[in-house]
């Protein structure tokens, strides 16, 4: 008999990067990493349990900007264009290391990754990750849910409560676009929670979402079970909180698996490593060094000099990492099943992009988990939120905290002195959309006005990101932040202008349609307050 339950959940998002203007665009390279390194791998992954008749479940969040990616004509030749680019470096590298006995098997393992990517993507899924990924939730192994339309942080746009409602209104409608059902769970963007989001949540059918650890803890009501039990917010809508152990053992950088020395060097590619003259048709317009994705250290250990990568050796880490995860599970729920009248709840939410881009063994830690943790005698059955619910249990109403998973655990993250500029900026585009769109409520608009009203909706979704202030805060790309923001708003300004003055210029319209071509039953009305 079953001890505890285990919910693995992985979130899959990356923000909408669509630049048909341009042959071609770094940014773009995001999204064919996360492809060739974790959703591929990913997916391999599911196969092989499948293929053994492995018991187990699993959850999978996909995000609107993601799923259009996925299934972007454009994108999809791109990405095809990218590997066989990657696999034509590889290529070259096995010739290159053929007398470097030390690193000749790691230059052919590339290239049998890219080989085996290139026939996956193209012959056993078509260029389709969606189709492959409902399969197995056909299957009943995958739970997949949603997340808000375009990864907007909530508590932030709170300001305008039609933002939020259209945030998570539109992500619901684009997944059962992508899948022709309704999620039962949802992922609030960076776990951010404000008291009365459940609502919109229950509004449009949403059964569960995700917190941290302290939205439980410093609840309304103490909860009796900790974060081993769900809040039922007192709306019949569910608040899972995360598990604090499970994460530290993943995500934390000093304690955490992916950071042992046995395991691949995320920051040492030959795309820095090599001579500019060999490397130059292979990085960002043959001068800017970027990662080609063939790596060839280890971590090795702090402050001592990289040694070479040793793959069987990383497997055994994988295993005894797996064992480890399970066997503290296992303790974790002895000592809760002591305390609790009822088998305790883990909940283990991780980004998916961990797996395996991140952390490269990730996916094969993965499955070493899911695996261990179906042997009948562990002790533990895995589930998705939305199984357990389907116990006859009675949980604790309470209101969860307003908390977020990021730094300090709230919304400091995406509010501070590198971002806070663009918040007037949104919360001004939202009152003059909502406007916008009450005045025209009831009258007729022609086809070109619709168009542009539709097109005014987009923009402002895409400018309430919360990727580009995550990424001002990170100090990482910067610029390409600062402009997509700019951009978006100044798209939305133009639109919003020209509506007005009844100017609409079809040609530039269209243009921009092209451009940011995502949400296509978008309806503008749904933005009246």
């Amino acid at each position: 008999m079953n001890k505890g339950y285990l919910s693995i959940v992985l979130h899959a998002h990356l923000p909408y990067v669509h630049h048909p203007e341009h042959d071609s665009f770094f940014e773009e390279n995001w999204l064919f990493e996360a492809i060739t390194e974790c959703y591929l791998p990913l997916l391999a992954m599911l196969e092989r349990l499948h293929y053994d008749q492995v018991a187990y479940r699993l959850t999978l969040s996909l995000s609107p900007t993601l799923m259009t990616m996925l299934r972007d004509p454009l994108l999809q030749n791109r990405y095809l264009h990218y590997l066989q680019n990657r696999l034509e470096l590889a290529e070259r590298e096995v010739e290159r290391t053929r007398r470097l006995p030390q690193f000749a098997p790691l230059a052919q393992m590339y290239q049998q990754l890219f080989q085996d990517a290139l026939y996956r993507y193209l012959q056993r899924y078509q260029c389709d990750l969606l189709a492959a990924f409902q399969r197995h939730q056909s299957a009943g192994c995958l739970e997949l849910i949603t997340t808000a339309a375009t990864h907007g942080f909530l508590p932030l746009l709170n300001v305008s409560p039609v933002s939020v409602r259209n945030q998570i209104g539109i992500g619901v409608d684009s997944f059962k676009a992508q899948f022709g059902f309704a999620p039962s769970g949802f992922w609030l963007p960076e776990c951010g929670y404000y008291p009365g989001v459940e609502q919109i949540l229950k509004a449009e059918g949403i059964h569960y979402f995700f917190v941290d650890s302290h939205a439980i803890l410093d609840a309304s009501q103490a909860p009796r079970h900790g974060v081993y039990a769900p809040l039922d917010c007192g709306n019949a809508v569910a608040a899972f909180g995360r598990d604090p152990a499970s994460s530290r053992q993943v995500w934390s950088a000093e304690e955490g698996y992916p950071g042992d020395g046995d395991y691949r060097e995320y920051y040492r590619d030959i795309g820095f490593d090599l001579p500019l003259d060999y490397i130059a048709p292979y990085i960002l317009d043959r001068e800017t060094r970027i990662n080609t994705g063939i790596k060839y250290y280890r971590i090795t250990g702090d402050k001592q000099p990289k040694q070479l990568y040793q793959p069987e050796l990383a497997k055994l880490k994988v295993r005894q990492h797996a064992e480890d995860f399970i066997r503290c599970r296992q303790q974790q729920i002895a000592r809760l099943a002591e305390e609790m009248q009822q088998a305790p709840m883990i909940v283990a939410p991780y980004d998916a992009e961990l797996f395996g881009h991140w952390w490269f063994e990730g996916p094969l830690w993965l499955e070493q988990v899911l695996r261990l943790a179906a042997r009948n005698d562990s002790g533990i059955q895995t589930v998705s939120c939305g199984d357990y619910l389907q116990l006859p249990l009675t949980h604790v109403k309470a209101q969860p905290a307003a908390s977020s998973w990021g730094e300090h655990g709230y919304s400091s993250y995406w509010l501070n002195d590198s971002n806070d500029w663009i918040y007037p900026l949104l919360h001004k585009a939202a009152a003059e959309m909502e406007k916008l769109a009450g005045d025209v409520r009831g009258f007729s608009v022609n086809a070109l006005q619709q168009r542009a009203l539709n097109q005014a909706a987009r923009s402002l979704l895409l400018a309430q990101a919360s990727d580009w202030p995550f990424i001002m805060k990170a100090g990482t790309t910067i610029d390409y932040a600062r402009k997509r923001i700019t951009d978006h708003l100044a798209r939305f300004n133009y639109l919003h202008d020209a509506i007005r003055k009844n100017r609409i210029d079809e040609r530039y319209l269209t243009a921009l349609e092209i451009m940011d071509d995502i949400f296509p039953d978008i309806d503008f009305r749904d933005y009246a307050a």
